[in-house]
């Protein structure tokens, strides 16, 4: 799986991070700026993001976000860590 023009990073199961964990004001956003904001506000996650009739993986991820979105490219749900 590929983050953009980046391979997807190592997951790290163990959290350490104090950063931001969840963006509930990102849902109606723009999919591709609400990944910029994700990786903007937190640097240690790494966003992508996941169209409909995708499945993410199932995994506990610290360092990782999914950012569900609709067939207009618009977050349909709250992202969070994990």
């Amino acid at each position: 799986m590929s983050c953009g023009n980046q391979p997807y990073p190592p997951c790290y199961s163990i959290c350490c991070n104090p950063g931001k964990t969840s963006w509930p004001e990102l849902v109606g956003q723009n999919a591709d700026q609400a990944v910029a904001t994700i990786q903007r506000e937190n640097p240690v996650v790494r966003a992508s993001i996941v169209r409909p009739g995708e499945r993410p993986i199932g995994d506990y991820c610290c360092n990782r976000v999914f950012v569900s979105a609709d067939n207009n490219g618009k977050v349909n749900s709250v992202p969070v860590v994990g």
